[in-house]
């Protein structure tokens, strides 16, 4: 028979056991810019560098389209995320999120919208794509492959519907894959989209060319739920930003040449392309 002592212990033990929170996951959510398969293989060293260096679990998630995606940023379902320009300034607006760095790539932090052709197609100026078909890569809430595109296609004078033919691809290389196979006379992307390894696998990009692109703006974001301890979102900012140098593997795994520090005040730019073409206020 246990003595009163003994079972009094042995309950403090058990409150004491029962107590102790489970470490939760960091939730790593990273927009399906690419292939979901190619998106996992790109940053799970990063998501495992990030669990070393914190001493927490990184959980690394790929939605398997935007629409996805985008509820789980509406859900506040990832603690660090990784996703387009204009998504972030309405998570910024509607979910709190604060970014902590962008993407350099090509050795470049900045990016633009671009609109490119097959050099054969006969069109060699925007005002050439009235009454074409443009292939947008991803949809309506992509920063650098609709909102900038369209963005010069209105400087041109070209209205959507009355002008020209608007169709969306699943993802950016998708959209220039699609023109280069004459699916579409135009891609709306990236202006680094003919640079970019997957793409230069599938087609021969010399027979494709950069149409016309938009102001540069900051490039692709990283940002991390508003409510999250400030020292935790400053490791992960350190942890990041200190990848340098070429030889780095997580950078060439993550196909970037750098993470770099970034504030809400360096989409200033954006939010100006975003105001042209949607008209609203972030």
């Amino acid at each position: 028979m246990k003595t009163p002592s003994l079972r009094k212990a042995l309950v403090g033990l058990c409150l004491l056991t029962t107590a102790i929170p489970a470490i939760a996951d960091i939730t790593m959510g990273v927009f399906p810019r690419r292939p979901v398969a190619k998106t996992h293989k790109l940053f799970k060293p990063l998501a495992e560098k990030l669990s070393q260096e914190l001493g927490e679990p990184v959980k690394l998630v790929v939605a398997k389209d935007f629409k996805a995606f985008w509820k789980g940023v509406k859900n506040k379902q990832y603690d660090l995320v990784h996703y387009n320009q204009y998504h972030y300034l309405l998570s910024h607006k509607n979910q709190g999120y604060k970014v902590i760095a962008v993407n350099e790539e090509f050795g470049s932090d900045r990016i633009a919208g671009a609109l490119s052709v097959r050099k054969d197609s006969g069109i060699n100026s925007v005002a050439d794509l009235k009454g074409k078909t443009i292939l947008f890569g991803g949809g309506k809430k992509a920063m650098g492959s609709y909102i900038a595109p369209t963005a010069i296609l209105m400087q041109a004078g070209l209205k959507a519907g009355d002008d020209y033919t608007v169709r969306f691809a699943k993802n950016p290389p998708s959209a220039v894959i699609g023109v280069y196979n004459k699916a579409a006379d135009a891609a709306g992307s990236g202006n680094v989209i003919l640079r970019v390894k997957g793409v230069k696998k599938k087609i021969d990009v010399s027979q494709m060319k950069i149409l016309a692109e938009s102001e540069p703006f900051i490039h692709l974001p990283w940002a991390v739920k508003g409510d999250m301890p400030a020292d935790k979102a400053a490791k992960i900012q350190q942890i990041m930003t200190s990848l340098k140098g070429s030889d780095d593997a997580v950078l060439k795994a993550a196909a970037v040449t750098n993470f770099v520090k970034a504030t809400d005040a360096d989409f200033d730019k954006v939010r100006a392309i975003v105001k042209q073409v949607t008209g609203e206020d972030l």
